[in-house]
């Protein structure tokens, strides 16, 4: 496809789709997963008093959504392939908002995680079916640069959620930046519903729905190079950023005594590096082309996580305490770099897969979250260890590997396979 399609409006079926509601609609649906992690961040420790909770249970509110977002993805991804875009979109956007209800008005632990689960396997509708309309209308690394278009919406979202959810932590509680997510869920429904249309004609849908294909289908996937290699990139990336995700809080606000306030500032200025990176990302890709742009982001990745390394080195040498700025640069690199694996390395999983894209999509989300959720499990063990437990290094020393991992991929597999021989 052109490059005029990001100016003239994209066909599909009988529609015609404006390009501003393509861009706009993968910028929420793809956006709502940040705002579901890092609206309540701001509020954890507040929610783990509240309901009585130690550290690890409170991370188990984050790292049992990441699960059932990774889960829910295997389900919805084939069912979207089957009855198209749309009807999966509706279902799970209202479901994820009757969901964030129950996490709003959660009593105890338990109700809490079923609240969050359920938030997790609802989400995963929304961002499965994001990422594979991307492939139903453009060829791959035009659908690089759409989806860079998108990462921008979601980056501006992610740029004032942490700061939205600062202060509506200080001013009402962590009951009310919860409450904030159902009215997110439900404006997104409105807008899925009222603009955008089917995006998978009927000619390319899977007419059967057999689970023992789909296994197969799956296995077959994952033999792929091409997937397995930008899988392993947005997996590695993200579980990186996953370790921020969990910790930063309790490294912010409880051991450096940062406010929720200027905490949710200091987010802000992670998602303005996301940002940039997006936009870096479609500049960059039309110059260079997915390899060279990845190449690029994987040596951001490394710097940022050789920051994060010395800064644990100087605070276990004894040579001072660690001022809360000193981690700011360390982040910046490593988000500015996970705004351009992103865009690339989703593109990348469903690029090989013009008919089986929501299942390619569902399973490198599976992959990914599967992922976290192990590094969450890690970092449980790890903060509860003696010498590491109420300090910085597991936050430090995890972004450190997640950027070495990252480099690695970025620069070797992705190298070697990461366009697929018959994509367009």
């Amino acid at each position: 496809m052109s490059a005029a399609s990001s100016t003239s409006s994209v066909a599909t079926g009988s529609h015609a789709i404006p390009p501003w509601v393509v861009v706009t609609a993968l910028g929420l649906l793809t956006g709502l997963q940040p705002l579901t992690t890092d609206l309540y961040l701001p509020a954890l420790p507040q929610m783990q008093q509240g309901l009585g909770l130690s550290p690890a249970s409170a991370q188990w509110t984050l790292s049992l959504l990441i699960l059932a977002f990774g889960i829910g993805q295997l389900v919805w991804g084939p069912v979207s392939d089957r009855f198209g875009r749309q009807p999966v979109l509706r279902w799970g956007l209202g479901l994820y908002t009757l969901a964030s209800i129950g996490a709003t008005l959660a009593v105890n632990l338990e109700t809490m995680l079923l609240a969050r689960i359920a938030q997790g396997a609802s989400l995963s509708a929304a961002v499965v079916c994001g990422r594979a309309m991307v492939r139903d209308l453009y060829a791959p690394e035009e659908g690089a640069r759409t989806m860079a278009r998108g990462m921008t919406g979601l980056g501006i979202l992610a740029l004032f959620g942490p700061v939205l959810g600062g202060l509506t932590a200080t001013l009402g509680g962590w009951r009310a930046t919860m409450a904030l997510l159902i009215g997110f869920g439900g404006l997104i429904w409105m807008f899925v519903w009222r603009q955008l249309p089917e995006t998978l004609p009927d000619e390319r849908r899977q007419h059967r729905l057999d689970w023992g294909s789909l296994l197969r289908q799956w296995i077959g996937i994952s033999r792929h190079p091409t997937f397995r290699a930008h899988a392993l990139l947005t997996s590695c990336t993200y579980g990186g950023l996953y370790v921020y995700l969990a910790l930063s809080p309790f490294v912010f606000i409880e051991l450096m005594h940062v406010s929720r306030a200027a905490f949710g500032a200091a987010m802000a200025t992670l998602s303005l590096s996301y940002l940039v990176g997006t936009l870096f990302c479609r500049r960059w890709l039309p110059r260079h082309g997915l390899l060279g742009t990845v190449r690029l982001a994987g040596w951001c990745s490394l710097a940022g996580g050789l920051w994060m390394a010395l800064v644990s080195a100087w605070q276990a040498g004894g040579l001072g305490e660690v001022h809360p700025a000193a981690l700011l640069p360390g982040l910046w690199l490593y988000a500015f770099a996970h705004g351009i694996h992103q865009p690339c390395g989703q593109t990348g999983v469903v690029a090989a897969f013009p008919t089986q894209a929501g299942a390619a999509s569902a399973f490198s989300g599976f992959v990914l979250a599967g992922t976290a959720f192990l590094v969450g499990a890690v970092l449980s063990w790890w903060t509860s260890l003696p010498g590491w437990a109420g300090t910085l290094h597991p936050m430090t020393l995890g972004l450190a590997m997640g950027g070495a991992l990252t480099a690695w991929t970025a620069l070797r597999r992705v190298q070697r396979h990461g366009l697929a021989p018959h994509a367009a």
